[in-house]
């Protein structure tokens, strides 16, 4: 490279690095191994549960989780369609279920129909009972503890064949689901790595250059799980964070590899020596991968506005492994090229429909572009309507709260569904926190027997309605099953009554009391509200500062607005998707699940942060190209149309590894994991094709040299432009 050359800090740290590859290795290696030693030796804070809930039903969750922890409860179901409680068989059967399980250690509390006082143990029509008790020790573990439970009632069911005899509640229900999890994401995991490898083996046709960026995403990856316990104390992490820092980590990691190694290729094709082609890719790839990366950051970081903790705990994590994907690929990436030089085209393999001395630009976008690029007016038109028609049902998007009731069939969905039909509401009731110096004050007492009869002549509630206590009086918890399903119009109505009228009206009239309402309900409820507040500011903020870093890598006002609305088309379009699939249940039965009634209400805010920062790489990749060839003298028109085909099959190949993995979640088991997966591979696949293929270039071609206008008083913004001289320096 010629002396005095004007280079940009990724020029600089890449032809730093491919100079003393080995040790920037060592040094890259090193810095991994420290992430993980570092993070055992800080330790993770870990959210605990109530820390994943707002509003109103985040402080009574707070409030039960400090001041009165309950073991995990559990209900034994008896049920017979002919014989009722009177029934001396079914009265045996409920006396043997509760003898089972209190000789269990492990046990505590046992209530049962049989029990005096115990009438709301029974159905309304007594063709059903209950037996409820608690599990001894921590709730969250529970479900550890739970074996011995369910044996002793799967004993009590074949002692008593006559009945139906099924267990349901915190425990086994956890039991289950933390199993399905499990299996899950050690499916996607066992998956994922594979399908990568495969499809990018596919497109660079060589073993050793599809396992270049693999490497670099699963270190950078594992680097960033251990560094993340160190703002975990400051920002405690959510259990899901590893999986969200894997997902996000892959995709960046594997992308910016891909545009850093086919302009490598590129450059050696174009007859450059290995050291000069590392340096040519560090200066334009490496630049793009910078603005990227920063771009990606500024959306992770609209997470920590949404004013859930689990949110702004996966902002954390994914910030960091884009930040430490960046650094890898400034720096460990030329590296590794220049140590392996040609030496990347090694373990070829021979793909049938790939042509051996393939171009660089791909075949199929090239016929795609020449035909938009002829036709700018139309492609636009049709993609926009397209896009428009995808995004359609997302115009009645609503949010649902995963339950039990959406539990796969293989669950104890079905005991939950009997639960609910012999007691209505009766295991996710609203559940009136109240607290006060004594709440066994008779003035608070006579407060809360108020409050339940108001409640069940109001048809608010009906029973039964349970009041229990902690050991220091000072809190007490009041279960209201609420008419309705806990989900439809009826529940929130009922909340509605009960918050702004019953409570203030009994507990609200006594001096010092306090009262909050959680339940099913009650966080559905708050959760929403919280999206509906905050939803403005998050978008607001994270269109702001991309807007921002766009204007100044472009020196375009045009760019970022154009920008904006691209990647807005392609997150509503994403939620048109999952709208259609979850709520509105097509192709359901496809997918292995039923729809509910609405996506989760961490989704939608989630995605569009996520997908905005994962759009912007493209984004920036592509324009990047464009804009080095317009600042190297071609036209616009020219470098629209060569910029995007150079880079087109790179795009693809990236977006086809992301839709791989991703789709991988739309086959697991739990609906959430099916709904993040399906709705991350639609979003990809969207924007990678009638978004990045076509509305893109369309736009571009009309708006001609327009695309690069500056308002005068902008005009001050610094040039960080292409670095052409990099390229002449290498003939």
């Amino acid at each position: 490279m010629h002396a005095g050359t004007k280079r940009g800090v990724a020029a600089s740290v890449g032809s730093w690095s491919a100079r003393h590859k080995k040790s920037v290795l060592a040094g890259w290696l090193a810095f991994v191994v420290l992430s993980v030693v570092l993070g055992g030796m800080v330790g993770t804070d870990k959210l605990t549960k109530a820390d994943q809930f707002t509003g109103q039903s985040g402080r009574a969750e707070k409030t039960l989780e400090q001041r009165f922890p309950t073991p995990a409860h559990e209900e034994a179901l008896i049920h017979s369609p002919t014989l009722d409680v009177h029934d001396p068989a079914f009265t045996a059967a409920i006396r043997d279920v509760k003898a089972r399980v209190s000789a269990l250690a492990v046990v505590k509390d046992v209530k049962a129909a049989t029990d005096p006082g115990q009438s709301g143990l029974v159905s309304s029509d007594g063709h059903s009972a209950l037996v409820e008790f608690g599990v001894r020790g921590d709730s969250e573990t529970a479900g550890d503890r739970v074996a011995p439970i369910e044996a002793a009632v799967k004993a009590a069911q074949r002692a008593h064949p006559e009945l139906r005899i099924e267990e349901f509640g915190d425990a086994s229900v956890g039991s289950a689901i933390d199993k399905f999890i499990a299996n899950d994401l050690q499916r996607a995991e066992t998956l994922s790595l594979p399908v990568t490898l495969l499809i990018l083996a596919i497109a660079f046709g060589a073993l050793v250059a599809a396992g270049v960026p693999v490497l670099l995403a699963i270190s950078a990856v594992i680097a960033t799980i251990g560094l993340v316990a160190i703002p975990s104390h400051i920002f405690p992490i959510d259990d899901n964070a590893s999986i969200v820092i894997t997902l996000i980590g892959m995709a960046v990691g594997v992308d910016y590899s891909l545009f850093y190694l086919k302009r490598e290729r590129e450059e050696r094709r174009a007859g450059r020596d290995g050291l000069t082609a590392v340096e040519i890719a560090s200066a334009t790839s490496g630049r793009a991968i910078v603005v990227s990366g920063l771009t990606i950051m500024a959306a992770m970081a609209g997470q920590f506005l949404t004013g859930d903790k689990s949110s702004a705990s996966f902002g954390v994590g994914t910030i960091m492994v884009v930040a430490v994907a960046m650094l890898g690929s400034l720096t460990a990436l030329p590296a590794m090229l220049a140590l392996l030089g040609r030496h990347v085209d090694k373990g070829r393999i021979r793909i049938p429909f790939r042509r051996r001395n393939a171009r660089t630009d791909s075949r199929v976008w090239t016929f795609v572009l020449d035909r938009v690029l002829a036709r700018p007016v139309i492609s636009a038109l049709g993609a926009v309507l397209v896009l428009l028609a995808i995004a359609s049902p997302a115009m009645h998007l609503k949010v649902h709260t995963t339950g039990a009731n959406d539990l796969p069939p293989t669950c104890p969905a079905t005991v939950y569904h009997h639960l609910e039909k012999a007691f209505p509401n009766s295991y996710a009731p609203a559940v009136v926190v109240v607290q006060a110096t004594d709440t066994t004050d008779p003035a608070v007492t006579a407060a809360v027997a108020q409050l339940g009869h108001r409640a069940v002549a109001a048809g608010v509630s009906h029973q039964p309605i349970q009041v229990d206590t902690n050991a220091a009086h000072t809190v007490s918890t009041v279960a209201l099953p609420l008419r309705g399903d806990g989900a439809d119009t009826a529940s929130k109505e009922a909340l509605t009554t009960l918050r702004d009228t019953l409570i203030p009206s009994t507990l609200g009239q006594v001096p010092g009391v306090t009262a909050d309402v959680t339940g099913a309900t009650a966080i559905d409820h708050d959760q929403t509200s919280m999206l509906a507040h905050n939803t403005p500011l998050v978008f607001g903020f994270v269109l702001g500062l991309a807007f921002l870093l766009l204007l100044v890598t472009f020196r375009s006002i045009v760019i970022p607005i154009k920008a904006i609305i691209l990647n807005l088309l392609s997150v509503a379009a994403a939620y048109g998707v999952l709208v259609a699939v979850f709520q509105d249940g097509h192709g359901s039965s496809l997918l292995g699940f039923t729809p509910t009634d609405g996506v989760a209400p961490w989704l939608p805010l989630f995605l569009f942060v996520i997908l905005f920062g994962l759009s912007m790489d493209y984004h920036v990749f592509i324009l990047s190209r464009v804009k080095e060839l317009v600042d190297g003298g071609m036209r616009t028109d020219e470098a629209v149309a060569q910029g995007i085909k150079s880079t087109a099959g790179t795009v693809t190949s990236a977006a086809v590894v992301m839709v791989g993995v991703f789709s991988i979640f739309g086959t697991l088991t739990l609906v959430d994991f099916k709904e993040f997966g399906i709705g991350l591979a639609a979003a990809v696949l969207i924007d990678a094709t009638i978004i990045r293929g076509v509305l893109l270039p369309a736009t571009m071609k009309l708006l001609g040299d327009w695309n690069w206008y500056l308002p005068q008083p902008l005009r001050w913004l610094p040039r960080i432009g292409a670095e052409p001289s990099l390229e002449a320096s290498g003939d």
